[in-house]
């Protein structure tokens, strides 16, 4: 007979068990940016029976956001239960090869990787430095001169070709950081074109329109490049934009150090869906022709966007962006390329089904590189994995239920929430539990790398439900120029992230908004900005 209140101690220690593990996570509580005093806990992960678990508010970019989601989420929402059945209606028809061979029932301690380096910026920002000063940690003033130099000698090019230009002089620097400027505060003043500043109308914005001319702005913003010209020996596609692609990531590899685990997805890059509203359906027509995919590495304890990879589609051939949504083996290369120097320091990587494969991941290990993936038998590559662990069983489960199967340091993870869902991952042992909280729910038990994946995940799709209203919504028509003013807000972003690390936080507590605003004026020369570095 059970001792009067068992079930009670045990379900406190399994919440403090829980709240000591996710402080082991070491996600930051507050890098989002609303001004005032931090939360005192992590905002998107809650391990409070009072909280609803943030992965259920998470934002969704497409089917694989939804299926990450919905790992972690409490399903009451029928659009859940929807995902769920989906999942499962796709893997109850799978017909991946699978292979028995090598997998088995017997579980054993996998010890966790060891991560003795620290994370974090690299330097230390005085108390004063502005928001020029952490913008230009990636964007420094000698890449703004090439830019500036690069427009004037193809705009001189052009009108040698095309006829000279009466209402063209050479630009200056100041001029390139105010045409930065103006484009940049369409990331807080959202706008149908970036034009609209200087007209009378709604999203006019007479504070900045006085510092240049429209017919200036148009000038500048008809011969701006970054490589005026292609060289003989250039073949890569980006060959416009891949100098400051190169000038950025190395500000992001000087300027801070990621912490163990990080997050390889796409982040959300459109418009905010109120100003998407507001456009014909010719123009939302034109906009979701995009013709790249953004890749980004991400940093799961403070948001900070490692690595950025684009992929462009060129035709409409096996190399488009279409094989890329369809061929597993390119989002491996995908996931190759960003974790390539990585190789040797025990990073833990969080992947979604397009990504997560055996294969992949024992590649990764050789590397001493750990996963921890979410599997979908739609979009995952089965290979190596067995059918058994694939399909669905047929009698019913309860919530929290799972079973594992191991090859030796290799964990495949199926998880009983309202749904089937599948992990495999290197990276956590099998045998320690987990558990995820939820306000109406309580306590569903789980192994501890679906808590894992849980809270970093929830993270990262909190961070785009933030971070994504302050993209630049000025949207040119040159893919190139797409590239660059996403990066451009990637770099802003990083850039405030750096802002709320730094003791200039504690003198002066933007928000987010505040931060961009200020950044547009200092561009423009309307606050004096003092150099600090």
């Amino acid at each position: 007979m059970s001792e009067p209140g068992g079930g009670k101690r045990k379900a406190l220690s399994l919440l403090e068990a829980a709240r000591s593990r996710y402080e082991s996570l070491q996600i930051s509580d507050d890098v989002f940016g609303e001004s005032g005093e931090d939360s005192s806990g992590n905002p998107f992960y809650s391990t409070s029976p009072d909280s609803r678990s943030s992965a259920s508010a998470g934002g969704s970019s497409g089917g694989e956001r939804e299926e990450e989601e919905a790992a972690a989420a409490e399903p009451p929402v029928a659009g859940e239960q929807e995902a769920a059945a989906a999942v499962e209606e796709g893997e109850r028809d799978c017909s991946c090869p699978g292979q028995e061979e090598g997998w088995v029932q017997a579980l054993r301690e996998v010890p966790a990787p060891s991560f003795p380096d620290t994370s974090g910026p690299t330097r230390k920002m005085p108390p004063t430095a502005s928001t020029m000063d952490f913008f230009q940690l990636f964007v420094p003033d000698n890449v703004i001169k090439n830019m500036m130099t690069q427009t004037n000698m193809y705009a001189k090019k052009y009108q040698e070709k095309f006829g000279i230009d009466d209402a063209w002089t050479d630009v200056t620097l100041a001029e390139m950081k105010s045409f930065l400027g103006y484009v940049i505060s369409t990331s807080t003043h959202h706008c149908e074109s970036v034009l609209s500043i200087w007209s009378s109308g709604f999203y006019s914005n007479k504070s900045i329109a006085l510092i240049m001319t429209q017919l200036r702005f148009e000038k500048i913003l008809k011969y701006f490049h970054i490589v005026a010209f292609r060289s003989s020996q250039t073949t890569h596609s980006l060959y416009k934009i891949q100098p400051f692609l190169d000038s950025l990531q190395n500000g992001f590899d000087a300027s801070f150090r990621p912490s163990q685990t990080q997050v390889l997805h796409e982040p959300l890059i459109d418009e905010d869906p109120v100003f998407i509203a507001t456009c014909t359906e010719r123009e939302l027509r034109k906009r979701k022709k995009r013709k790249f995919s953004l890749w980004v590495r991400q940093c799961s304890s403070t948001g900070f966007i490692c690595q950025i990879y684009v992929h462009l589609k060129e035709g409409s051939g096996m190399d488009g962006l279409d094989a890329l949504k369809n061929k597993p083996q390119l989002h491996s290369m995908v996931a190759k390329s960003l974790c390539q120097n990585l190789a040797g320091k025990n990073y833990i990587i969080f992947t979604g089904p397009s990504i997560t494969s055996l294969n992949l991941f024992e590649e990764f290990e050789k590397q001493e590189i750990y996963c921890c993936g979410l599997l979908s038998s739609r979009k995952s590559d089965c290979t190596g994995l067995p059918l058994s662990m694939l399909n669905n069983p047929d009698v019913p489960q309860s919530r929290g239920q799972y079973e594992i199967k191991m090859k030796e340091n290799m964990s495949l993870i199926c998880w009983y929430n309202k749904g089937h869902f599948r992990f495999l991952t290197n990276a956590y042992s099998p045998v320690q539990q987990g558990v995820i909280i939820k306000r109406k729910s309580g306590e569903i038990p789980c192994p501890l790398a679906v808590e894992a994946f849980a809270a970093h995940l929830s993270y990262i799709c909190k961070y785009d439900d933030k971070y994504s209203k302050y993209f630049i919504s000025h949207k040119p028509n040159k893919t190139w120029q797409q590239v660059f003013w996403f990066s451009i807000s990637i770099a802003i972003n990083n850039a405030y992230i750096l802002y709320k690390m730094s003791d200039a936080y504690q003198v002066k507590r933007y928000s987010r908004a505040q931060f961009g605003e200020r950044l547009v004026r200092e561009l423009l020369g309307l606050e004096d900005v003092s150099p600090t570095h």
